[in-house]
């Protein structure tokens, strides 16, 4: 008999059915050991020895394994084939006491019959510089996480966390938001004109900017006596080669880009198409495509689109220490363009085989058209650019998107026009324009940025990017724009009108914010670890892993080297460095005299009103999800302290209004309704009348949960819920079983159902 092991219950199906009866293939679930949970589980002084332990909810796989193991003649350890699956197998063989004897590792990149059938004839054994680069991450991340984490609790707030890669991260984030606040934007006028060529339009720009209102109508009064003639018409060739296939990064950034995935939803359904055998192993920054796959394309293209759009192309691998994987992310069958599965599956599938035969696609040809047209008394001149596709090529399948948004790009067709022609000009147009500052990330873009840095690996851009937000220092939001005066300039029929317009900018649509928590925590980690929060470095960890991973480097060593002074940084830290609380001074309270402050508290960011060390208590008050310390302002911190504001009463119980742990609410009575500030509604405006409305509302749709009720026993009801109808007796929820019309229940059978229904234990895991 022979034991396959992998790491998932739908990879292991999918294996099952390619071999024959003779093989039992079983899933380890993931990982199935990991550093110990209590304490550092890290001997320093014995040369960093990790204590491992397996994981509680793997005990059952690893009894089971170990009885499948008993009776089997060879075991297959084919998890994935990167590091980590490579750990894994390591782990599985340590705990399950495998004989090197009667073990084989086996490794592919695509679950597919052939892949499968090459790699059991080719076996090979554990490759231990893998599991060490593994193992080194693994541990390096615990040590800066147990003794940075505790740092962070006495010196910025208690729960917080800190890690190697996820700190850097976030001062990519930070560092951006500070870039955008100091950023000064300048106006200038675009004039841009309409000319007349035979009845159509011919668009273009002129050469300069004009830095003035009284700059740009002076040289459109002087428009109105000039005339406009083709100085020259240049026309070239031009080609535009096909992106390479698909690296993990380029697929969660174009997923983004064009399906609006986030990165780690890219994650989950690409590790689906590719358990099912549908595409290339996911975790991967190798452009390469194998002999297989070229020669499928070169099948394929011919077929589908012709012979002329045939171009087989290598890529090279761009990102530094690309190494794990072997191929790019690709279709494993070509032939076939959709799949079935639910609707994120398909949409991936489908770019993932767009992207890929297109990169096996001929250039596309085009002609790129060059217009400059004087204006006669003057220096300046307009210019048109013009683009024709002579032949599609990879065009016809693809066309990659991008984060740049080029506003100014006017290139289009060019009316047939020659050198020395008069134009006429219907329209010139001059319009206030004002300077961007850099754009926020987007998770695609953090992405991009961080495999350019060097930091991270295929296999922790998502789960790095995720992690930052779950602990709250950053926000992934879309966010309203404002709204500003703009002068526009416009020549017609040698009229010139000036009027002011209304121009909305600055809209956000899913971009990433730092949080005040995520602000505090770069800034007090930025100025007492510069070792760890330095870019380089996280970089140059990187490249130790590689090195690790291809036997150059011993991994104890290369934690020695990091870890003598890391250690004494944070020891010092913990003796010498003030609490940071972001604290800013916004002004003085006019009714006490007193300073204002916008401060980092225990429960989050805050204001407050006087001294820690007076005599009489500083006041406090919690901001408003919207608010942040790091720009409110006086007359806006001031508001907050007029909270909680008594509105009235309704149904002869008081009404009030106040903001809590999870934001503004009316109390009425002991019950609270919530404000949705996307409603319209602010605790400092809304209204009796309004705040009534609300209350009325969450009364009917509290009516309306209500199915039955029973004044013999007040404690139970039976209830509409999230699920469906049940029944709620006492803290306890019972399920109402098929067939049952909750309506027609009874008291006493709503009692039997809830003394056959058993109790849930409570936790056993101690809080803290």
């Amino acid at each position: 008999m022979n034991l396959v092991i992998v790491e998932s219950p739908a990879k292991a199906k999918t294996i099952e059915g390619y071999l024959g009866k003779e093989y039992t293939v079983k899933s380890s679930y993931g990982h199935v050991r990991d550093l110990a949970k209590k304490g550092l589980a890290i001997d320093v002084d014995k040369r960093f020895e990790p204590t491992y332990e397996v994981m509680a909810d793997k005990k059952k796989v690893i009894d089971e394994l170990k009885k499948l193991v008993k009776t089997a003649e060879m075991v297959w350890l084919a998890t994935d084939e990167d590091r980590e699956g490579e750990a894994i197998s390591w782990h599985l063989s340590e705990v399950l006491k495998l004989n090197a004897n009667n073990t084989k590792r086996i490794i592919f990149n695509e679950i597919t019959k052939p892949a499968i059938l090459k790699a059991i004839e080719n076996p090979r054994s554990i490759d231990q510089n893998l599991v060490n680069a593994q193992q080194a991450r693994r541990v390096l991340d615990r040590l800066v996480g147990f003794e940075l984490s505790p740092v962070l609790w006495k010196k910025v707030k208690p729960s917080l966390s800190a890690g190697r890669v996820q700190s850097v991260t976030v001062r990519l984030i930070v560092e951006r938001e500070q870039e955008i606040n100091n950023f000064i934007s300048q106006s200038a006028f675009r004039v841009q004109a309409d000319f007349n060529v035979e009845g159509k339009t011919l668009k273009a720009t002129l050469n300069h900017r004009f830095q003035t209102l009284q700059e740009a109508q002076s040289f459109l009064e002087s428009c109105k006596n000039s005339t406009f003639t083709v100085a020259s018409l240049d026309k070239k060739p031009a080609k535009r080669t096909p992106a390479g296939p698909f690296t993990t990064s380029t697929l969660q950034q174009e997923a983004s880009r064009k399906l609006g995935f986030s990165v780690n939803q890219t994650m989950v359904v690409a590790q689906k198409l590719y358990e099912s055998g549908k595409i290339t192993y996911m975790r991967t920054d190798s452009m390469n495509l194998s002999d297989t796959a070229t020669s499928a394309a070169k099948e394929l293209i011919p077929s589908q689109f012709g012979e002329r759009y045939l171009k087989v192309r290598k890529f090279s691998t761009k990102s530094k220490g690309a190494q794990e994987a072997h191929e790019a992310i690709r279709p494993t069958n070509f032939s076939v363009s959709e799949i079935g599965g639910d609707s994120s599956e398909r949409r991936l599938y489908e770019l993932i085989w767009k992207r890929t035969v297109a990169s096996q696609m001929a250039d596309a040809e085009l002609e790129r058209t060059t217009l400059v047209i004087d204006v006669s008394g003057s220096s300046y001149t307009f210019q048109a650019k013009g683009e024709v596709i002579t032949f599609d090529g990879f065009l016809k399948l693809y066309v990659e998107s991008n984060d740049d948004e080029n506003e100014d790009d006017e290139s289009g067709l060019i009316p047939p026009i020659n050198k020395g022609e008069k134009l006429i000009a219907d329209k010139i147009i001059a319009d206030e324009r004002f300077t961007s500052p850099p754009a926020r990330y987007t998770e695609a873009s953090l992405v991009r940025k961080l495999e350019e840095l060097g930091i991270g690996r295929p296999s922790t851009y998502a789960p790095t990017i995720s992690t930052v937000q779950k602990r709250g220092y950053v926000v992934k939001e879309d966010r309203e724009g404002d709204s500003r005066e703009i002068s526009i300039l416009t020549l017609q029929n040698n009229i010139l009108k000036t009027e002011k317009r209304i121009e909305n900018f600055g809209r956000e649509k899913s971009k990433l914010f730092p949080t005040d928590i995520g602000i505090v925590v770069n800034g007090f980690l930025t100025e007492h670890f510069n070792q760890i929060m330095d870019y380089h470095f996280t970089a140059d960890v990187e490249k130790q892993f590689d090195d690790i991973a291809e036997g150059k480097l011993e991994w104890q060593q290369m934690l020695e080297k990091f870890y003598k002074k890391f250690h004494s940084t944070v020891e010092h830290t913990l003796e010498n460095s003030e609490k940071a609380t972001g604290e800013r001074l916004l002004g003085v309270d006019p009714t006490t005299g007193k300073n204002v402050y916008a401060r980092l508290g225990r429960f989050g960011p805050m204001i407050q009103i006087g001294e820690s060390e007076d005599e009489e208590k500083p006041q406090f008050s919690s901001l408003q999800k919207e608010q942040s310390i790091q720009d409110i302002n006086l007359e806006q911190a001031l508001d907050l302290f007029k909270l909680p504001r008594k509105l009235g009463t309704y149904e002869e119980k008081e009404v009030s209004v106040s903001v809590g742990r999870f934001g503004p609410y009316v109390k009425h009575g002991s019950k609270f309704v919530s404000i949705r500030k996307q409603d319209g509604d602010d605790p400092l405006k809304i209204t009796l009348e309004r705040a009534v409305e609300l209350i009325v509302n969450k009364q009917q749709q509290e009516a309306n949960q209500i199915i039955k009720q029973f004044e013999e026993q007040k404690d139970l009801q039976i209830l509409n819920g999230r699920y469906g109808p049940y029944i709620k007796f006492g803290t306890r929820n019972i399920k109402i079983p098929k067939g049952k019309t909750p309506e027609n229940l009874t008291l006493d059978e709503c009692l039997e159902l809830a003394n056959s229904t058993p109790e849930k234990k409570k936790s056993s895991r101690k809080k803290g």
